[in-house]
C-alpha cells in the first residue's frame, strides 16, 4: 500500500526528521539573512547572522561568557532536581491514593496557574538575592506542574491490572509498586523532561533580577548597550543547550523504557 506523505499519523523515519528538522532551521536564517541584508529591519533592532556570531565570539573572548552559561545551566538543574524530588513522590501519592489527592490537588491546582515571577518581589524580601532566590523561582515554577502531571499519569493506570494484582494476593503498597509505578515510569520520564524545558524559561526570568551573572543577566547588560547581536546570541545559546539537554533525556528515556517503544 503506498504512503501518503501528509497522512495523519503516518510515521517518519529518523533520516527524513533529520532532514525536514535541519530544512527548517536552514529556512529561518535564510529568511533571518534576507530581511537583515536587504535593509527590511535597522541593524538597531536586529542584528544580522555574522553580526551576531562575531558578538557572541566577543562574548566568550572578552566576557568569560562560559562562567555566564555554567551558573544558568547550574541554576537550571538544581531548582529542577529539587523541584523533581519533592513533586515526583507527591504527585505518585495523590495518583495512588484519592484522599491525598482530595486533600491536595486544590491547592496544588491554585498554585499551577500562579507565575513563577509573580513570586520574585517576595523570594528576594526572603531570600536576598543570591543564588537560593533564583533556585526557589525554578523550584515554585516546575514543582506543581510535576505535582499535577506525575497525580494524572499515575491515576491513569488500568484498572484490570490493579484488579488483577489484588486477585493475585498483592497488598496496597504492592500495588502501588508493581503495577502503578512500572507502568507510570515512562510517562513520569517524559514529563520531567518537558518540565525541565519550562524551567529554562523560570531561570532566565529570575535572572532579569538581581543577579550579576547568567545567560539572563548577560542579556539585559546587552539590552542596555543596545547590542541585539549579544541578545540573539544569548536566546540562541539557550535554544541550543535546551535542545541538546532534550534529545540527551530521549535517549536515556529510550534505553531505559525500551519496553515502552514497542
Amino acid at each position: 500500500m503506498k504512503r501518503r506523505a501528509l497522512a495523519p499519523l503516518e510515521p517518519v523515519g529518523s533520516g527524513e526528521r533529520w532532514t525536514l528538522g535541519v530544512a527548517f532551521f536552514v529556512l529561518f536564517i535564510a529568511a533571518w539573512a534576507a530581511i537583515t541584508y536587504g535593509g527590511l529591519v535597522p541593524p538597531l533592532f536586529l542584528a544580522d547572522p555574522l553580526t551576531m556570531l562575531r558578538q557572541g565570539w566577543n562574548l566568550f573572548a572578552q566576557y568569560n561568557f562560559l562562567t555566564d552559561i555554567g551558573m544558568t545551566v547550574w541554576r537550571v538543574v538544581g531548582g529542577f532536581i529539587l523541584a523533581t524530588i519533592v513533586g515526583v513522590p507527591l504527585g505518585i501519592a495523590m495518583g495512588a491514593y484519592k484522599r491525598i489527592e482530595a486533600f491536595f490537588e486544590p491547592f496544588v491546582s491554585f498554585c499551577r496557574y500562579l507565575p513563577a515571577s509573580a513570586f520574585i518581589p517576595l523570594l528576594i524580601l526572603w531570600a536576598g538575592i543570591g543564588e537560593v532566590q533564583k533556585l526557589l523561582v525554578i523550584f515554585i515554577g516546575s514543582f506543581f506542574q510535576i505535582v499535577l502531571m506525575v497525580a494524572v499519569t499515575v491515576g491513569g493506570a488500568r484498572r484490570d491490572l490493579v484488579e488483577a494484582a489484588y486477585t493475585l494476593g498483592a497488598s496496597h503498597r504492592g500495588v502501588v509498586h508493581r503495577v502503578l509505578l512500572p507502568g507510570a515510569a515512562p510517562g513520569i520520564a517524559e514529563i520531567l523532561r518537558l518540565v525541565l524545558g519550562w524551567a529554562w524559561t523560570y531561570v532566565i526570568v529570575a535572572e532579569l533580577i538581581g543577579a550579576s551573572t547568567g545567560i539572563g543577566h548577560m542579556i539585559v547588560q546587552s539590552q542596555i548597550l543596545v547590542n541585539t547581536g549579544q541578545i540573539i546570541f544569548g536566546i540562541i545559546v539557550i535554544g541550543v543547550i535546551g535542545l541538546i539537554t532534550d534529545f540527551v533525556f530521549k535517549a536515556v528515556n529510550r534505553r531505559v523504557f525500551a519496553w515502552s517503544n514497542l
